[in-house]
């Protein structure tokens, strides 16, 4: 009798066993056919999303007068109220939509901005108010760690760039890609036509004073910062009477590899290599002219530049022009063992200094018929604007002459004295590196 209820036990826990794997076999179906329906979800949802910024209106200008977006506050309205109705699309959940390792290549006029970064604390910043707009157009994958975010350089505060490049994950059309971020999966239907139009959607919600100018797709082993070549600066002045040809001899004597540190703001807590290569230096004058003045520009190429590194050299640079320093200063000031601490000195302001543009191999960036013509029709508009802006203080300059030809009403004739100038090699110093790091040391 024993072994019967024995044996009928063992029928019991095979038949349970049975059905246990059953079902677990039934889940395992229920998780595919699961995800199979998320990626068409989501796939379904990246295509809505993208059809409704599609048909916003390419933005029409007044001409000569700023830019200004048209969208009422019932259109801003009523689209939003259409994307938080379409089903699934979750800002929070966009880890499962397609992606694609991205280099984006970015405009900026830095008069408004706290710099490039956003790690000062600092607002706006170029990169607070493009990640701003990577949220509102549901581009971002993730937060910035998990993009895989980087930037080529890091300008200060009012510095502008027509060639600043980033890097990061960015939503795709693309089904699926491989570890060289290449497809190897589904297109829909190629690379360039069926993908995202990265210029359009993002120019559509930056500020007018940030621009996307073209993207490339890259490798994930891409690094805007360490994968550049090369970086070209451009700092624009007006000439008045300044040595153009001292200033170019004396900037040749940057070409090569020198130690930098009395041409930089000094940070010895992150940077302890000042040696840097400049491989290109020019002075070039330009065909526009005002009140017999003209605007020409200093060119500078090299692999990298330290922190403040162009606007120390211009500033040098400017006391040669001005005859207040010799060419031959310029050979002191990279001699670290003659002159290991910097003088003191201003550097020159930074407004008028341009990141021109940032060199990679094999990056070819993409810019859409479409885009490329938006993109222009807005900046030949800014420009307009601009140009107006300095008709207007051009009048007003004009309207001050007669009280500026009236020295009884200036100060009664009399003529501010202009500071004597010190220098270079007489004027009191910063510390130099050794002491930094002592000083440093000192408080750890």
């Amino acid at each position: 009798m024993s072994n019967e209820v024995s044996d009928f036990g063992k029928d019991v826990v095979d038949v349970l066993k049975s059905q246990l794997q059953s079902l677990r076999n039934r889940v395992k179906e229920l998780e595919t056919e699961n995800a199979k329906l998320s990626s068409q979800l989501s796939k379904c949802c990246c295509h809505m999303r993208e059809e409704m910024l599609n048909t916003y209106d390419v933005e029409t200008f007044n001409p000569g007068l700023p830019s200004q977006r048209k969208n009422t506050g019932g259109d801003k309205t009523r689209k939003k109220k259409a994307i938080e109705r379409i089903p699934g699309y979750n800002l929070e959940i966009m880890t499962h939509h397609s992606k694609r390792y991205v280099a984006l290549k970015v405009m900026y006029f830095g008069q408004r901005f706290y710099g490039f970064a956003s790690e000062a604390q600092m607002d706006p910043t170029i990169e607070s108010e493009i990640f701003k707009a990577l949220e509102k157009t549901r581009l971002l994958i993730g937060d910035k760690k998990e993009s895989r975010y980087s930037r080529c350089g890091r300008t200060d505060k009012g510095v502008s760039s027509v060639g600043q490049v980033i890097a990061l994950f960015l939503r795709s059309n693309l089904k699926e890609t491989d570890a060289n971020n290449k497809i190897s999966g589904e297109l829909i239907p190629d690379t360039r036509t069926g993908e995202i139009d990265y210029v359009r959607v993002l120019n559509r919600v930056l500020p007018n004073d940030i621009r996307i100018l073209g993207w490339s797709p890259v490798s994930i082993d891409f690094n805007a910062r360490f994968s550049c070549l090369a970086r070209e600066y451009r700092y624009v002045f007006w000439r008045g009477n300044l040595n153009l040809p001292a200033m170019e001899n004396a900037g040749k004597k940057f070409i090569g590899e020198h130690d930098f540190r009395n041409f930089c703001k000094m940070d010895a807590a992150n940077v302890h290599n000042y040696r840097r290569c400049v491989t290109l230096f020019e002075i070039s004058s330009s065909n526009i002219r005002l009140e017999g003045n003209q605007l020409c520009a200093i060119k500078v190429k090299g692999s990298a530049f330290l922190w403040h590194q162009v606007r120390c050299m211009v500033a040098v640079l400017f006391m040669i022009g001005q005859g207040l320093e010799s060419v031959e200063v310029i050979d002191s000031l990279l001699d670290t063992e003659k002159t290991p601490r910097k003088p003191q000195y201003a550097m020159a302001p930074e407004i008028p200094l341009v990141l021109q543009s940032c060199e990679f191999e094999d990056v070819k960036f993409i810019c859409s018929s479409d885009s490329g013509k938006a993109l222009r029709i807005h900046l030949e508009n800014e420009c307009q604007a601009y140009q107006l802006q300095s008709a207007i203080f051009h009048e007003a300059v004009l309207s001050c002459l007669p009280l500026a030809n009236d020295q009884s009403t200036l100060n009664k004739g009399t003529i501010k004295k202009v500071a004597s100038h010190v220098p270079l090699l007489s004027r009191p110093t910063e510390p130099s590196y050794e002491d930094r790091c002592a000083k440093l040391n000192s408080r750890r």
